[in-house]
């Protein structure tokens, strides 16, 4: 295989390589950003439990309040109950109290009520917040993840922008210029391996004499359908690989 044809198919892996880190960059904002939502949902289920926290102890301070006023008003009708003269008197001051009297015990049954939706406010508050902190700290966990890895992902992506020169200087002008309008024309794929006579890009068929002249691999050659830069690798052998070839007894020893 020709140098410029092993180097163009060596540019294509590191470009691949460096828009998967590019990819990976982008995303990493994206997932810390849908994990804070979560953490918003919780923020504001931890105001809204507060604010009803608050409006129900409100509540029971203004219901206390009444209560406290009807029984200094009982407490003054009482006293001038005893200076009524006449039965008339009497009975208006006695139904004056039976109203106060009414009125206390409404705002005290509303009292219980606001005591015993109190504890569940309360119960649901300790559990919004505990949700909220640990919501806090899986953020901070995967933000700082996000952190490392980005600057893990930076650190790559610069030494394989440093590979990618080396290559290109090495790399004929004119092939160097061809991969770069295949690859914008192309998605990104500007190289493509020949396999069982066909691109394994555009998957049509090669021409017999332009296979065999792609298998010598001398000279740098382009898919008469797609345009990409097309390279074959040979099937390797198994002594190639430095492996024996079973024996007749062993492969029957081995079974079907």
């Amino acid at each position: 295989m020709v140098p410029d044809l092993r180097l163009v198919i060596q540019l294509q892996d590191l470009d691949n390589r460096v828009d998967e880190l590019r990819r990976e960059i982008a995303s990493l904002p994206k997932h810390i950003a849908e994990i804070a939502k979560t953490l918003g949902a919780h923020t504001r289920k931890v105001q809204a439990d507060r604010a009803a926290l608050v409006a129900n102890q409100r509540e029971r301070k203004q219901l206390e309040l009444e209560v406290q006023t009807q029984e200094q008003k009982v407490s003054k009708l009482r006293d001038q109950m005893l200076e009524a003269r006449t039965n008339e008197q009497y009975a208006a001051f006695k139904r004056e109290i039976e109203f106060c009297e009414a009125a206390i015990r409404k705002h005290e049954d509303r009292i219980l009520d606001r005591m015993g939706e109190s504890e569940a406010l309360e119960q649901s508050l300790k559990s919004a917040e505990a949700a909220l902190n640990a919501e806090k700290q899986q953020v901070e966990a995967e933000a700082q993840r996000a952190r490392e890895r980005t600057a893990a992902d930076q650190r790559s992506l610069e030494e394989l922008q440093k590979q990618r020169q080396q290559v290109i200087s090495a790399l004929a002008p004119e092939v160097c210029s061809a991969y770069d309008r295949i690859r914008k024309k192309r998605k990104g794929v500007a190289v493509a391996e020949a396999t069982e006579s066909r691109c394994s890009a555009c998957h049509l068929a090669l021409r017999l004499q332009f296979f065999q002249d792609l298998r010598k691999g001398d000279r740098v050659m382009f898919c008469e359908s797609c345009g990409r830069v097309l390279y074959y690798n040979p099937p390797v052998e198994a002594d190639q690989l430095g492996v024996e070839p079973a024996s007749e007894a062993q492969s029957l020893e081995a079974g079907p």
